[in-house]
């Protein structure tokens, strides 16, 4: 008999073992950029919240251990507070005229950059933090405190006190910033004093453009409903919105109701 040879077939093994090698490599590299990427959020969302949270506490507990220590200080005269006109009627863009009578001399001198020097009380939403001169990021923002405009009034002042805020990450001190609503208070206290605010109106969506909001008589350009006409003594709360964007600006004005010398 004539023997058969079998016949061997060759298969696609090797090319289909190429291809779920292949495969593989490419599921590998997505769970661990998925796992970075996981990474770098709970960094954003938690981590730096913590961080910052703990540092503005502090900061907070070293400024009222300090001005505890300090000899008590003159009486601050208070300041008038401001009118929030109906909408139509011309509002000033400058500085607002001087009170006749008030006096600018003897005011302590602005503070050293990016240092606090003043706490924010906001009991509506829970809010205790450090204000610092200046609103960069790195120096003031991302510490968790509140950042102070330069340019804009004191504490107590006659004009426009302008706060800048993070909303979401590194402390997000004004996460809650929109649940604000008119008569609320905001305490603000220095070296000197406390002196309280109370909130009038909010203008919840604005372009990060429109900086009249924050000039000495405050009012939006882009939305002009929303001014006020009358000199005295203002503060506005800034910060990003919607949540976790940075595309429009919501703000909050408040008016100077009383001061409270240390």
């Amino acid at each position: 008999m004539r023997e058969r040879i079998p016949v061997v077939v060759q298969g696609r093994h090797p090319r289909r073992s190429r291809a779920a090698r292949a495969l593989w490599t490419g599921a590998e590299l997505a769970v661990t950029l998925g796992a970075v990427l996981l990474l770098l959020v709970v960094h954003q969302l938690w981590w730096t919240n913590r961080q910052a949270q703990h540092a503005a506490h502090d900061q907070v507990d070293r400024l009222e251990r300090t001005w505890h220590t300090r000899p008590p200080s003159s009486a601050v005269p208070p300041a008038p507070g401001g009118d929030d006109g109906a909408a139509g009627r011309t509002a000033h863009g400058g500085p607002p005229s001087r009170t006749p009578g008030r006096r600018t001399a003897g005011r302590p001198p602005a503070p050293p950059r990016n240092a606090a020097y003043a706490v924010l009380r906001i009991a509506r939403i829970g809010l205790t933090a450090p204000v610092a001169q200046g609103v960069g990021k790195a120096a003031v923002l991302n510490k968790g405190y509140v950042g102070h405009y330069p340019h804009s009034a004191q504490p107590g002042q006659a004009g426009n006190v302008a706060l800048a805020g993070h909303r979401n990450t590194h402390g997000e001190p004004f996460r809650r910033l929109d649940r604000l609503r008119a008569g609320d208070t905001v305490l603000l206290d220095t070296a000197e004093a406390r002196y309280t605010y109370v909130v009038r109106r909010t203008l919840p969506r604005t372009t990060p453009a429109d900086g009249t909001v924050l000039a000495a008589l405050p009012y939006s350009s882009v939305h002009p409903a929303y001014r006020f006409t009358a000199p005295g003594s203002y503060l506005t709360l800034t910060t990003c919105t919607p949540e976790y964007t940075s595309t429009y600006r919501l703000v909050v004005w408040a008016v100077l109701r009383s001061t409270q010398s240390r």
